[in-house]
């Protein structure tokens, strides 16, 4: 699947001569690719500049064809990931005889084959980030849902006055599925809108919790039946992919919202169109599909008239892509001066890489 066209942009060459690259830790040049910049907005960034002096090709568009991913990524030696929008595979990565670097806009997640990475010697760096960006997001969906502010806005271009009776937060029930990073930012605003605030997760995350003051649900079943609005905040991780099942959220009210801005994949294949179309929850604000990017409105959600769908835009906005950016140059320039930071394989420090023809 491929959305428009590829322009392609250098940054000017401090420095002609390439280095002696039998060592993957001595070049002061690279070669870098920055994939799937949708808005062809990274160029824009104050954080753009650290890359002057290395030659930069920005991909605009996505594609998840194996051969075309070759192609485009074929002459790179760092490439940087607009978080899990391109899979990197072991069947890629054998086709990227010159690829050294791999920087993650984000947390390493399970679109990058790790292992094949460090076999071939390709080391892996992780992201950062606050997180700020997406718990704005996930209450923004909350707000738009509960005061249904998509539907009366068209209702007024369309000509028409009020149609919806909204729901205020105050004195509502606010569920939070996953106390780390994001989740923790989202109980705080659920406080300060004078919600009643619980929590559900593993240990940890009741533990952290109870020490920030928040009750925790005595059970799953308990605390999807008693929330008034479910918002979900969990990693993707085998262990919870599939995790949520239409069993688990027919246990909502019909009165209920249920808001994922983590990944699709925690819920299992339809069970949430499918709870939707029987009323409970009664509506669901999302911005996360098992397969992006979706276009020419092809899911079943889009066509629900109690679901609010939003672009996967949760991480897309400037504080937050000059963090995840900056850090991600940040790292290949210290790679390209031979001090490597950040590495989730740092087993390959230790190896030589041979040289890449």
């Amino acid at each position: 699947m491929k959305l428009g066209k590829l322009p392609i942009h250098s940054l000017p060459r401090l420095r002609q001569t390439r280095p002696d690259t039998r060592n993957a830790f001595c070049a002061s040049f690279m070669n870098i690719t920055i994939a799937d910049d949708y808005q062809d907005c990274v160029r824009h960034l104050h954080c753009f500049d650290k890359l002057a002096g290395h030659s930069v090709q920005v991909f605009n568009d996505s594609t998840k064809d194996l051969t075309d991913l070759a192609a485009r990524f074929g002459t790179a030696e760092a490439l940087v990931l607009t978080r899990e929008r391109t899979i990197v595979s072991a069947d890629l990565i054998k086709r990227l005889p010159r690829l050294r670097l791999i920087c993650q806009t984000g947390k390493i997640g399970g679109h990058v084959d790790l292992e094949a990475c460090t076999e071939h010697g390709i080391a892996v760096a992780d992201g950062q980030g606050s997180g700020a960006a997406a718990a704005e997001l996930t209450w923004a969906l909350i707000l738009a849902s509960r005061r249904h502010l998509v539907a009366e806005a068209n209702r007024l271009h369309d000509g028409l006055w009020q149609g919806h009776l909204g729901q205020q937060l105050r004195g509502q029930r606010l569920g939070v599925w996953g106390y780390g990073r994001i989740g923790r930012q989202v109980a705080a605003y659920g406080k300060a809108f004078g919600m009643d605030v619980w929590i559900w997760g593993r240990e940890g995350s009741a533990s952290r919790a109870r020490a920030d003051g928040f009750a925790v649900a005595p059970s799953q079943e308990e605390f999807l039946a008693g929330s008034d609005i479910v918002t979900l905040h969990l990693r993707l991780t085998p262990e919870t992919r599939g995790l949520i099942a239409l069993s688990d959220l027919v246990h909502m009210p019909p009165t209920a919202l249920l808001v994922n801005t983590s990944r699709a994949e925690l819920i299992q294949p339809d069970a949430l169109e499918r709870a939707l179309c029987q009323g409970r929850p009664g509506f669901a604000a999302v911005d996360v599909y098992e397969s992006e990017p979706v276009l020419g409105a092809r899911h079943p959600l889009l066509k629900l008239a109690n679901a609010l769908c939003t672009p996967h835009i949760g991480f897309v906005e400037k504080d937050n892509y000059e963090a995840y950016y900056g850090a991600a140059f940040d790292t290949i320039v210290r790679y390209a001066s031979g001090q490597p930071i950040d590495l989730v394989n740092p087993q390959v420090k230790n190896r030589e890489k041979p040289l890449r023809v």
